[in-house]
């Protein structure tokens, strides 16, 4: 989703000569919103548009730049993770515990085994075949 832009509301008023907020206040007819006054929430001038208003510059201040940024926590590393109870083929998943077939005992999903044999990699799922009457 891409960021939405802060409404400017940060303005120097040619009336007060102060920094102001601008306020944004409905303006009816009856019972119809029929636009918006925007006066200076100091003083009260108003501004006929809003591009009238002598905005400040709201830009934020850098104070950090990328290289300040964390970097990435790894916990495991890449031959570590691969020898994982939980990508193991002999490792079955039950509600209550989780077992390991190969030695029948129960495990932990990140506990690891000398023993290790890969899971197969995932078959792709195909379209279930219609089925043949004269087929058992």
């Amino acid at each position: 989703m891409p960021r939405r832009e802060p409404a400017k509301v940060e303005l120097h008023c040619p009336a007060c000569g102060r920094d102001s907020w601008l306020l944004r206040k409905p303006r009816y007819e009856g019972f119809s919103k029929v636009g918006e006054t925007l006066s200076c929430a100091l003083c009260g001038h108003e501004f006929a548009s809003e591009a009238d208003i002598p905005f400040k510059d709201s830009r934020r201040p850098m104070v950090f730049s990328e290289d300040d940024r964390p970097r990435p926590v790894k916990v495991f590393r890449e031959d570590e993770k691969g020898k994982m109870c939980r990508y193991c083929a002999e490792y079955v998943v039950n509600p209550f515990l989780q077992r390991c077939g190969l030695h029948k005992c129960e495990v932990q999903a990140t506990d690891t085994c000398p023993h290790f044999h890969p899971k197969p990699p995932p078959k792709e799922t195909a379209e279930p075949e219609s089925p043949d009457p004269f087929k058992l």
